[in-house]
Order: structure tokens, then C-alpha cells, then sequence
């Protein structure tokens, strides 16, 4: 009964959408020409169609009032006027409603959904048929109008930043592998997108036009909050310099305590941990282990649940050195030691190198794996079968005890972890607690200015005792390079650590507020995005979405803060009549802030080869062209027929 139901009602529905309508009346009002108060007479009338999630789809006859006395526009056009009930609801030269666009731009950016998951959702809600292509040019145009409303409100949004005191500006850039580099601006109180734009490459040159606009936009900020690459540096210092020698602005420049520590932390760990990374995959330590487990697995064909089961129970024995079993029972605890060595991702906390030091962790499981196998064949189990297996993972696992260089990079790089963890402690970037992914650092602290003092003094303590317990000399080598190391980057980064106190003027309210010490703002957009990304294609390389998304889109997220949808908008509901006023203004040439202050050209060339260049060179044309003059017999010139054409020409 239920399935009968439903088919009746979607038929039904269907019949209902195919009814045929008397096409409606669109009338304009017939008022006085705005310029000479004339009369307005009827130019033309043409039907017209329409498909918007208010009325569905529909046609209506629109009637086209023209001047009598023929007035232009300044652009030249004649003085016309149309029906409001279609310009307010229906794009330009276009059948689609501002709200059908709404929805799509929302869904495809917001939701992350697919095109035909739109597709399915306008024609089972709203009974609307809209094509693929079509959803991809709305979702699109969504953003350009998203960045004309951003723009046109853009004095408004400046005069809520400044009633907050101002506005730290936090800039960071990302792609994938070298396209679609996209550059953004957020105000860290409030967490707006203030800016978002493709680049070639992660530049100076690239990066400060946008900052200069977005400062001249929406007022100076009161600190620059970016990473410790040397484009954002000097661009961010540039913008500084000229803020103070235009308006006497002084900007604090301030570097990202989690970008900070991860850069002493790579210089620490990166050299050595990736020579044990080469001696791991020169010894081919886990291949092998998987080799082993995999082969031992088949060895127990059908009996392997009940392995498991026996394997479980010898991990429950209370002997403090338990025998192996025999049997299919002991190759089984084999093959979970194998196992248990290649799962050595498991002791870091999934944060990424330099946090987590993977080959590092494997090279312990490894030893310890072969000296739980030593105990084990100390006293062997009576099965000769788990013998040879356990003889075999000691094989495997051998080069990592006998290889002198295994042990050399562990002590050094203990030593530089141990250094790390102190800086580590000292900043109070703790580890994120477990199944906590949006935070790679975990709790950022320092969220009053006592804090911060705090964490300042824990620094320089640390700092003090790093220069007395520095070697001055004998072989401790390692150790005076970690510390001077770290030493270094202190003394380089930290005048642009700590300055995070502004106070606020009396007419914020006062008091003193801090910029957040990490650049956590706009990495989680960054993240958010990607992994919407991923989640909509089911792609985990997005080279190509990045290029082909419009940088524009980045301002969606700006629909989820309240604050900043009541400034350009009131509510999401009225996010069509807002574009459809932007349209209007147009129409009648009304200048918005957007004309006074436009940004400059977004660069959506990259620094690998862009998709226009890609489609010119793998051409058919191309390689015809060229393989054509490769294979023409046209005679060369040489260097003295060059020479004297050059005189006779001179000569002339």
C-alpha cells in the first residue's frame, strides 16, 4: 500500500507540473518618465517563462514601457520600464529566479552536494527541471553575485569592525601540487572572509596588492597574523611600512606560535628522520613484515578465527613471560607481532611530521618486537612450525639490531625530540585530545593576557637554560647544533611572538583583547573546504577542483555568522532580493561602494602550466605545426649570412 501510494502521488505531482497555464500578465507601472516626467507608452509586449522555487515554472506576458520623448540613459539606452514582479524574481536575459540560483549556489558550496544530487532536490521539491550545465553556470554566478554584495556592503561591514576596536587580519595561502593557489583574508574577532583570490605562486608580489585593497576596503588592521614563509613575511612587513608612512597606522606583525613551532620542530627531526627513512626502505623492513603476516595469514586458511580466539587468550595469561603456544595458536601470536610493528602509526596522536615522528616510532616497535622474539626462542614453543616463524621475523627484523646507524640516529634524534617536547611544553600547545581532528595542534591556550605573560616567561626560561646547558665544546656535536637551532629561531621569530594585547578605545569599551597565537582561522577554512571537496567528488587529489573553483566561493562560509548575514542581507531569506537589488541599482546606474574601490584583476594563471595553456599546447594544431616545421628543409642561416644581412640592413 505504501509503494501504491507513493506512485500515485508522484504521479500526481507530475501531472500537476505538466499543467499548461494562460500565460500571466506582467504589467509595469505607468507612471512619468524619471527624466522628463512624460508619459510612457507600451514599446513592446513578448512572453516570457520563469522558473523560481516560489511559483514554479510558469509564462507570463511581459508588457515594456518606453519614454515618449525618446530619453536615453547616460550609457545611451533608451529610458524603459519593466514589470517589478519579473525583474525582482528572474535573472537578467534569463528564465531562472534569483532564488532557484540561491539554492544551487548554496548546495553546490555550502553542502558540497553534486550536480545531479541538485538536480534531484529542485525537481523533488520544487518540480523545477534545470540541467546539469545549467546548475553549473548558477553556481557560479552565485558567487559572483556573493562578491558583488560583499563588496557593495562593504562600508557597512568596515563600520562593524571598527566598533569592535578593529581588526586583526589573519593571511594564509593554499592549493595542490602548484594549482589553484588560492589566497584568503579573514578578521580574526569576527571570522569573516574578507578576501579570497587566485594567485600564480605563494609571491610578495602576488600576495600584497590583495592586502593592500582588502586594508584600503575595510580600514588598517590593528595586526597581521601570518605564517613563517618568507612571501607572507615580506608582504605582510610592506603593508605595515606603508600603513605607517600613509595614515601613521602601527601595525603589529605577528607570527603563528604553531607555524613556529612546527619550523624548529622540521629543523630538529627533518634531517635525521628522513635518513631513517631510507635505511628502513633500504633494508626493506616493511615489505617484508608484510610479507610475513600476509603468508602466515594464508598458512591458516579456515582455522583463523579460531587462532584468533586461541591468540586472545594467551594475551590474558597472567606468566610474566609467556611461552608461545604451539600450533596454529602460536603462528598466530607470530603474525600479531608482525602486525603489532607494522601498526607503529598508532603511538602518534595525528598530527602530522614534525609532531608525530612515524619512523622513529617504527624503529622502537622494531626493537622491541625482536627482543620479545629473543625471550620467546629462550624458551621455544614445542612446534617447529612457529619456530621458523618466529625465526623469520627475527631475520627481518635484524638489520634494524645490527646496523650501527639505526641506534646513532635514535640517540640523536631522542635528544632533538626531547628539546622539542620542552619548547613544545613551554609554548603550551598541548596535544588535541583523542578524536579531535579540526585542531592540528590541539588547545592553542594564552586566552588572557596573564596567560601570555606566562607562556613568554616559560619561553624565556627556557631559553636561559638552553644557553647554560649548551656543550662548548668536546663531541657533543648534535646537541650544540639542536640547541643553537632552536636558540636561533628565537632570537630571529620571537620579536613578532608576543606583542598580541590591544587595547580597545573607549568607544568598543575599552579594556584589552588578544589576537588568537596561532593562524588556526584560516587553516580550518582551508580545511573545511578540502575536505567538502573531497566529499563532494570522491577525489582525494583536487589539482583540478582547485583550479576550476571560482576563488569568490571562498566568501560562503561568511553565510553561517549571523552577524555578518544581518549586514548584507537580514537573513539568508533574503539573499535573492539582495542580488536582485544589486541588479536594479545597475539598471538604474546608481554608483554602489563596489564602483568607488574595485579590487584588483584576480591572477588565475598558476605557477604550473594553467588549464587555457594546457588545452593550446596538447592541441592536434600544435603538434602538427611543429612537427611541420621540424620536417621542413628551409636552408639555415648562418651566423655570417646573419651578420651581413645586419649591414646591408644598417646600410639602407
Amino acid at each position: 500500500m505504501r509503494r501504491l501510494s507513493a506512485a500515485e502521488q508522484e504521479r500526481l505531482r507530475r501531472l500537476t507540473h505538466g499543467l499548461l497555464l494562460p500565460p500571466l500578465p506582467a504589467e509595469p507601472d505607468r507612471g512619468a518618465c524619471p527624466q522628463c516626467s512624460g508619459p510612457m507608452v507600451v514599446q513592446k509586449s513578448t512572453p516570457r517563462q520563469g522558473r523560481t522555487l516560489e511559483h514554479g515554472s510558469f509564462d507570463a506576458r511581459e508588457t515594456v514601457l518606453v519614454c515618449a520623448a525618446e530619453c536615453r540613459t547616460p550609457s545611451g539606452s533608451l529610458v524603459t520600464r519593466r514589470a517589478a514582479c519579473l525583474s525582482e524574481r528572474l535573472l537578467p536575459r534569463s528564465t531562472v529566479g534569483y532564488d532557484v540560483m540561491v539554492f544551487v549556489g548554496l548546495q553546490r558550496f555550502a553542502e558540497h552536494r553534486q550536480r545531479e544530487e541538485i538536480k534531484s532536490a529542485l525537481w523533488d521539491r520544487y518540480g523545477l527541471d534545470v540541467s546539469t550545465g545549467e546548475i553549473s553556470r548558477l553556481a557560479v554566478l552565485f558567487t559572483e553575485y556573493l562578491l558583488r554584495l560583499h563588496e557593495a556592503h562593504s562600508d557597512a561591514l568596515r563600520a562593524a569592525l571598527a566598533r569592535d576596536g578593529g581588526w586583526p587580519m589573519h593571511i594564509d595561502a593554499t592549493g595542490e601540487d602548484g594549482r589553484g593557489t588560492l589566497l584568503a583574508v579573514m578578521a580574526g574577532w569576527r571570522h569573516w572572509v574578507l578576501g579570497a583570490w587566485k594567485i600564480p605562486t605563494e609571491r610578495a608580489d602576488a600576495i600584497l596588492p590583495h592586502l593592500r585593497d582588502t586594508a584600503s576596503r575595510f580600514g588598517p588592521p590593528c595586526a597581521v597574523m601570518r605564517d613563517l614563509g618568507r612571501a607572507m613575511r615580506a608582504a605582510a612587513n610592506e603593508l605595515a611600512a606603508e600603513l605607517v608612512g600613509e595614515s601613521g597606522v602601527k601595525v603589529r606583525l605577528l607570527a603563528c606560535h604553531l607555524h613556529f613551532l612546527a619550523d624548529v620542530g622540521k629543523g630538529l627531526l627533518q634531517p635525521g628522520h628522513d635518513r631513517l627513512r631510507e635505511l628502513f626502505r633500504r633494508f626493506a623492513v616493511r615489505p617484508e613484515l608484510r610479507a610475513l603476516a600476509r603468508d602466515l595469514g594464508r598458512g591458516l586458511g579456515g582455522s583463523i578465527e579460531e587462532a584468533r580466539a586461541d591468540f586472545a587468550a594467551w594475551q590474558n595469561e597472567s606468566e610474566e613471560y609467556r611461552r608461545l603456544p604451539a600450533g596454529a595458536a602460536g603462528v598466530a601470536v607470530v603474525r600479531g607481532l608482525a602486525q603489532w610493528v607494522l601498526d607503529y602509526e598508532h603511538d602518534g596522536a595525528d598530527q602530522g611530521f614534525p609532531f608525530d615522528q612515524p619512523y622513529l616510532d617504527l624503529y622502537h616497535r622494531c626493537v622491541n618486537a625482536r627482543r620479545a622474539a629473543d625471550a620467546f626462542l629462550r624458551n621455544p614453543p614445542a612446534d617447529r612450525k612457529t619456530i621458523r616463524a618466529l625465526d623469520r621475523l627475527c631475520v627481518i627484523l635484524e638489520p634494524v639490531m645490527r646496523e650501527k646507524a639505526f641506534a646513532d640516529l635514535d640517540r640523536v634524534l631522542s635528544y632533538r625530540v626531547a628539546l622539542f617536547e620542552e619548547l613544545r611544553m613551554a609554548l603550551r600547545l598541548s596535544p588535541k585530545p583523542a578524536g579531535r581532528r579540526e585542531d592540528p595542534a590541539g588547545s592553542s591556550g594564552g586566552t588572557t593576557p596573564d596567560e601570555l605573560d606566562g607562556i613568554k616567561s616559560a619561553v624565556d626560561e627556557l631559553a636561559h637554560s638552553l644557553r647554560k646547558r649548551r656543550p662548548q665544546r668536546g663531541p657533543a656535536q648534535d646537541a650544540r647544533q639542536g640547541i643553537d637551532l632552536v636558540l636561533r629561531h628565537l632570537e630571529d621569530h620571537g620579536a613578532y611572538l608576543w606583542d598580541r594585547a590591544v587595547e580597545l578605545p573607549q568607544e568598543a569599551g575599552g579594556g584589552v583583547r588578544l589576537v588568537d597565537r596561532t593562524n588556526n582561522l584560516p587553516e580550518g577554512l582551508f580545511h573545511g573546504l578540502k575536505h567538502g571537496e573531497r566529499r563532494r567528488s570522491g577525489r582525494k587529489g583536487l589539482a583540478a577542483d582547485f583550479e576550476s573553483r571560482p576563488p569568490e566561493a571562498t566568501l560562503v562560509p561568511n553565510l553561517k555568522h549571523l552577524d555578518y548575514v544581518e549586514i548584507v542581507c537580514g537573513t539568508l531569506d533574503n539573499l535573492p532580493q539582495a542580488f536582485a537589488k544589486l541588479d536594479a541599482d545597475e539598471r538604474d546606474h546608481l554608483p554602489t561602494p563596489a564602483d568607488k574601490n574595485r579590487a584588483p584583476a584576480t591572477i588565475r594563471a598558476s605557477a604550473s602550466m594553467p588549464r587555457e595553456d594546457r588545452i593550446l599546447v596538447r592541441s592536434d594544431a600544435m603538434c602538427r605545426a611543429i612537427l611541420s616545421a621540424a620536417r621542413s628543409r628551409a636552408p639555415r642561416t648562418t651566423p655570417r649570412q646573419k651578420n651581413a644581412s645586419a649591414a646591408a640592413f644598417c646600410q639602407a
